[in-house]
């Protein structure tokens, strides 16, 4: 059985992109008779509002679009997202980040390089090889930080890694495109790249359609995947 998902998250109303998204979404579950799902992607609270998850209700219905009654909000899933990361510590293959985005940035412009994507910054690495006590000391003293994937470790765990693309054949991983990505952070105990992946399992996605900005994600999500024993979708 074919089962898809939309996942938008709520901090505004849904605008073109997202319609389309949702309708194309649907369309690939009832072509083949099977399950669509709705996630509302809520784990920032600073952004995400009450009211904007009614106006994604309200949007979806105008379109026409039936989802299945059991939506899933992240909001809710934060234990087993904290789970994976204890699973994924354990593992060796996470790593203390104290550096800021600006700086991150800041970084690569004294370097020439421009911005990676359309998301966060490519990280250097800078705070990969900070030993245990430093950064027990600048934890205590509170400053700001994040837990980062250390790639090279991860893919010396699962050596080689595939998937297959409806539309561009078999892929072969390569993590590091996304370089060390944010897995969790202080504030918010959690990441986009592990919460979709952890949430596609539970959900039991077997079909992703994203946007071609989002392509080099599925790198990374495809290393979790392997890492946490997860089932693997086709996109």
């Amino acid at each position: 059985m074919v089962i898809t998902r939309f996942a938008p998250s709520p901090t505004g109303r849904l605008h073109l992109g997202h319609a389309y998204s949702a309708l194309f979404a649907e369309s690939l579950a009832n072509r083949d008779g099977g399950k669509f799902f709705l996630r509302i992607e809520d784990i920032d609270k600073n952004r995400c509002r009450e009211e904007h998850i009614e106006g994604i209700y309200e949007d979806l219905k105008w379109l026409g679009i039936c989802w299945d009654p059991e939506v899933l909000l992240q909001s809710t899933r934060f234990d087993e997202y904290k789970n994976s990361i204890k699973i994924l510590s354990q593992m060796d293959v996470l790593y203390t980040c104290f550096c800021s985005r600006k700086k991150i940035e800041a970084e690569q412009s004294n370097v020439g390089l421009a911005p990676h994507g359309p998301g966060s910054p490519k990280y250097s690495g800078n705070c990969r090889g900070i030993g245990f006590e430093e950064r027990e000391d600048r934890m205590a003293k509170g400053e700001i930080h994040s837990w980062r994937l250390d790639c090279s470790k991860a893919s010396a765990i699962t050596g080689e890694l595939q998937w297959f693309d409806q539309l561009a054949g078999t892929m072969k991983v390569e993590p590091s495109i996304l370089g060390d990505v944010i897995i969790s952070r202080k504030d918010i105990a959690t990441s986009y790249h592990l919460a979709v992946t952890l949430d596609d399992a539970k959900q039991g996605v077997t079909l992703i359609s994203r946007g071609e900005d989002l392509m080099e994600s599925t790198h990374v999500h495809r290393l979790l995947q392997c890492l946490l024993e997860l089932p693997v979708p086709q996109w």
